[in-house]
């Protein structure tokens, strides 16, 4: 099923009016007999409507990945690399269709999925691309008398992922490439709310020569077909990216079947600022690290710790670069800043800042716009000063454009803030003095710190995070000790067959 009328926006609809299940590398429709609508966030309105999979569909996909995996696990490593740079060259050229795809779906201004998005999931694939020639073992040694050992890094099998709502490209990406670089194959399962350029990209790993079943796309619930995934007899490992709560109940369903795990978690990432930083490169910094993608990012800056002598001004700096944030249509030029996913998150965001008003100051920002935003699910930039260390709006992961700002006294003082939340996916810390800005690399608990700077990433290097906020890592040649398994190759080097060995288990016969 599809909505006509918006062609500029999501041209690709009337090829997905075939299903948005992708199975051994074609489009079909769900079993599950009920449908979902993805919702324009600018707008309120339904834009694509599709029938949602259920476990028999789950079922199918996993089969098909299954047959897939002997014949994609014995290409060479250069053979999967020259797919994957074809990949690559399709996704280039189909980038404006991904761009307007996941604005549509996720209320993102066009500027940053032509510019951030889609650009970064081209170079990932690149990436992967050399990567895949480069899956070593360890050289072959004497380690044991006349023994040779060396080890060899193996494909796991088949790989069932769950991905979020809020870069529904890049994680089908970032779960996809290193899994499929390595020799697997997957079933990717994203978020019922943003289907749409999973499916693109898995149409598009076909278009490139990557053979049917290698990459399979099931569009779901998480409560019917995510927990079937990732209990399936069939899947060897399961990755998955979202709440920690969620991440918990995945983690549980996957103990039952000793699956290997991948969960990158909730954040709740520091920013802070030191009493010599440049204070406008702070401000400027914080805005665009809370704000990026209305801040629902597990990453953005979401708690901004300030010493003491710089805490009033970046206070009242960050709040006036705040009120120029233009909200608008993500399809116009002139928008910094979409909505959120949906009304019922713009409650949930809402609801944070309303309750914060009787423990907290509410600087600027804490309520929707109205006029001709009014439909959508926008809510404008907000910041929140003066809470208390253990309050909610400084402890839980809110995933809107919220920054909390907080003062600190002593570097101490401000480092163990930093660390006195349950999360550590990312963080960063603002001073002119290396030293300081060291230390802070050091002792600060998390998966990525930043300096002078919050947010950008790069495919070259590793995403994860630590305590609640998970284990393993995307991106990177470290994402390949998720995706695959080492075995030990052991040879007895002499030419007639050792007894001596023997003899210690047996005694003399």
């Amino acid at each position: 099923m599809h909505n006509p009328g918006t062609p500029d926006r999501f041209p690709a609809q009337e090829r997905l009016a075939a299903g948005a299940q992708y199975i051994a590398g074609r489009l079909t429709k769900g079993t599950s007999g009920r449908t979902h609508a993805v919702v324009d966030p600018a707008t309120g309105e339904d834009a694509y409507t599709y029938e949602l999979a259920g476990p028999e569909d789950v079922d199918a996909a996993v089969a098909a990945a299954r047959e897939a995996f002997p014949g994609w696990a014995a290409t060479t490593p250069g053979e999967r690399s020259d797919a994957l740079h074809r990949f690559a060259a399709v996704l280039a050229e189909r980038a404006e269709e991904f761009a307007r795809a996941e604005s549509l779906q996720c209320g993102k201004p066009l500027k940053l999925t032509r510019e951030f998005d889609v650009p970064g999931t081209i170079d990932n694939t690149a990436f992967f691309a050399g990567a895949a020639r480069h899956l070593q073992g360890q050289s072959a040694g004497e380690y044991s008398g006349d023994h040779t050992s060396y080890v060899r890094r193996e494909p796991i099998g088949v790989v069932g992922s769950i991905a979020p709502w809020n870069y529904p490209l890049q994680m089908a990406a970032w779960k996809i490439l290193p899994a499929i670089a390595a020799g697997n194959t997957i079933v990717l399962k994203p978020a019922e709310l943003t289907p749409l350029t999973s499916l693109l990209f898995a149409e598009a790993a076909t278009g490139a020569g990557i053979p049917d079943g290698v990459v399979n796309i099931v569009t779901g619930t998480g409560k019917e077909a995510g927990e079937h995934l990732v209990g399936h007899p069939d899947v060897a490992m399961t990755s998955f990216t979202g709440s920690t709560a969620v991440g918990k109940r995945v983690a549980e369903i996957a103990t039952a079947t000793v699956k290997r795990l991948h969960l990158e978690l909730g954040g709740k990432a520091p920013f802070v600022v030191f009493d010599d930083a440049d204070l406008e490169a702070a401000v400027n910094g914080a805005v665009a690290g809370a704000l990026i993608n209305t801040g629902q990012d597990c990453t953005a800056a979401t708690r901004a710790y300030v010493q003491r002598p710089l805490y009033e001004a970046f206070v009242e700096r960050t709040a006036a670069l705040m009120d120029t944030v233009r909200l608008g249509d993500p399809f116009a030029p002139g928008t910094d800043l979409g909505p959120l996913i949906s009304h019922v998150q713009r409650d949930r965001v809402a609801g944070f800042v309303d309750r914060a008003r009787g423990y907290a100051r509410v600087v600027t920002g804490g309520e929707a716009p109205q006029g001709e935003l009014k439909n959508g699910a926008y809510y404008r930039p907000t910041l929140v000063a003066d809470a208390a260390q253990d309050s909610e709006i400084v402890q839980s992961e809110i995933f809107g454009p919220v920054l909390a700002v907080l003062p600190f006294d002593s570097d101490d003082e401000g480092i163990r803030l930093a660390n006195d939340t349950p999360y550590g996916l990312a963080a960063s810390a603002w001073s002119r003095d290396v030293y300081r800005a060291n230390r802070a690399t050091r002792e600060i608990k998390a998966g990525c710190v930043w300096v002078n700077d919050h947010i950008p990433i790069i495919s070259e290097m590793p995403h994860g995070g630590y305590k609640s906020s998970g284990y393993g890592k995307d991106m990177s040649t470290y994402s390949f000790d998720e995706y695959t398994q080492i075995k030990h190759v052991m040879f007895d080097n002499t030419a007639v067959p050792r007894k001596d060995w023997h003899r210690t288990i047996f005694g003399d016969r």
